[in-house]
């Protein structure tokens, strides 16, 4: 069984295999990267089905570039999230702004009224996020929801360091401003 994998050099060397035909290779690349990519482009995107296109788009092309694939040049998954970003800016561009469908998944472990809590304040993120800018969210999304390094998005996002830090300062500004007016009805009139 392979393990977790998340250094750029195993990631290329699980794509090295998946060129050789390891299935067993693919599925764990495709573990690891698939569900992130799929979480970014549905934020950036605010449709679960839209983002496991783009997701499904985005890995078929890593498989079809694999046997092109310079190792050291980009992590695997940088490369994938580059695919992505690129994907959804294409599908934001086509269309008009729209309400994110967000599912309505419970939690057994919760009460009913942590349940509405939590489904409350998970559409207002969404919602909010919806409202940045292209360029804020994608530095917001990738770093405080994926926990991508500040270099991670740099590459993915073709930008500097600096930049990423003041895309996600300014979005995280932008974020407090937006949901401000909704902070009793979220439950966060005690939080200071």
């Amino acid at each position: 069984m392979l393990q977790d994998v998340t250094e750029g050099s195993e990631q290329a060397a699980l794509l090295a295999r998946v060129v050789a035909r390891d299935q067993s290779a693919a599925a764990a690349l495709t573990d690891l990267i698939a569900p992130r990519v799929l979480r970014y482009a549905a934020r950036m995107l605010g449709s679960r089905e839209e983002a496991e296109d783009v997701t499904q788009e985005a890995m078929l092309r890593l498989w079809k570039m694999a046997p092109d694939w310079q190792a050291g040049l980009a992590e695997p998954a940088t490369w994938v999230f580059r695919v992505a970003r690129n994907l959804c800016t294409d599908r934001l561009r086509r269309r008009k702004p729209m309400v994110p469908e967000l599912p309505d998944l419970p939690d057994p472990a919760l009460g009913q009224d942590a349940r509405l809590m939590r489904t409350a304040r998970a559409r207002a993120l969404e919602a909010a996020l919806l409202d940045l800018p292209e360029r804020q969210r994608e530095a917001v999304i990738l770093r405080h929801l994926e926990g991508l390094s500040n270099p991670e998005i740099a590459a993915i996002l073709m930008v500097g360091v600096e930049a990423v830090e003041s895309l996600t300062a300014r979005g995280k500004r932008r974020l407090t401003a937006i949901l401000a007016g909704e902070r009793e009805a979220l439950g966060f009139e005690d939080d200071d």
